[in-house]
Formats: structure tokens, C-alpha cells, sequence
């Protein structure tokens, strides 16, 4: 199932129940994220939606990618979506 969110776009695969994430903003990666994983990032991103600056996140270990703190609310609501799908 294609995932388009705001930030974010992925292919979630109910079989194994993991997220892949192709896209952050305009930038190509390719990640696997259990539910676990994905619960984590969100967390964290909940912990830290008050903090100005905005968060930054680092992209096949090696690309840094700035989200303001609007695009880490956004990027929040497009993991909140993928966690509905898991089961």
C-alpha cells in the first residue's frame, strides 16, 4: 500500500508489517521500519514538537535533512497515519 503523506512517502507491506520509507521531503532513502522503530521516531518527535529550531534528521547515515518545526508536525501526522496501518 503507497503512503503519500506531507513529508514523507513509503510502501507499507501488511505481509511483513513494516514500513519502507523511499522519501523525506525531496530527498530519496530507502529504510525499513518496523512498528517498534516507527513508534520510537514518533515518540521522540512528540517529546521534542515544542523546540523552535525544528529537528534534524540524518538520511542513509549520511545525509543531513533540516525539518522545521511546522514539517515536524507534519512529518508527525504522516507517521501517525502509518501507524494505523500496522496491525
Amino acid at each position: 500500500m503507497d503512503v503519500n503523506g506531507k513529508i514523507i512517502q513509503g510502501e507499507f507491506d501488511p505481509i511483513n508489517d513494516e514500513f519502507v520509507l523511499n522519501q523525506v521531503k525531496h530527498f530519496t532513502t530507502q529504510s525499513t521500519l518496523n512498528k517498534d522503530q516507527l513508534d520510537s521516531v514518533y515518540d521522540y518527535l512528540m517529546n521534542h514538537i515544542d523546540e523552535k529550531d525544528g529537528q534534524v534528521l540524518t538520511l542513509n547515515e549520511q545525509m543531513l535533512v533540516r525539518l522545521s518545526q511546522e514539517e515536524s508536525s507534519q512529518f508527525i501526522e504522516d507517521l501517525n497515519q502509518i501507524r494505523g496501518l500496522y496491525q
